[in-house]
């Protein structure tokens, strides 16, 4: 099995991600995507698309975080969710996004709170009990390609589908 390495523009990401003890705070994950220099050609060999759904693709992962290189087709869609237990972090590598963020309702249905539009180059971060969804919204059937970080690596979260109560 072949290792697919790790682009240079992201060595120092990594280096930092793999120097953390504990959860990295929201704050630091969103200064480290903001000031990233990365681009579609850099990510292209972890680059797979889903014909169905969007598809994760892992970079790399350490005890407290995960790097994924995420792949939408036009239209593709993330569950409404959140991010239990993990802070996400997300730059807009190339295409458009919109994120809409949902209230939890006393009877354990989310309702739609706002949305907003993230371009090339922008940055989205979520954490915990944060309620939303991630839609490929590129005009023209384009694709969006995000770089995600988890941090711990997620293993929970809940999900909601059309603003029903949590599954």
């Amino acid at each position: 099995m072949s290792t697919i390495a790790i682009p240079d523009c992201l060595d120092s990401l990594v280096c930092f991600l793999n120097r953390q003890t504990r959860r990295v705070p929201i704050e630091s994950l969103r200064e480290h995507l903001s000031t990233l220099d990365v681009s579609v050609d850099d990510l292209q060999p972890f680059m797979e698309f889903g014909e169905t759904c969007y598809r994760r693709n892992l970079i790399c992962n350490g005890q407290w975080y995960e790097l994924l290189c995420i792949c939408w087709r036009e239209g593709q869609t993330s569950l409404i969710h959140n991010h239990a237990g993990s802070t996400c972090g997300l730059r807009i590598v190339t295409g458009l996004a919109t994120e809409t963020t949902f209230d939890l309702l006393p009877n354990g249905r989310v309702s739609p709170r706002c949305d907003k539009e993230f371009v090339t180059g922008q940055v989205c971060c979520t954490q915990d009990a944060d309620i939303h969804q991630v839609v490929n919204t590129c005009p023209d059937g384009g694709n969006l390609v995000t770089l995600h970080i988890y941090s711990p690596p997620l293993a929970d979260m809940q999900t909601w589908q059309n603003q029903d109560a949590a599954i």
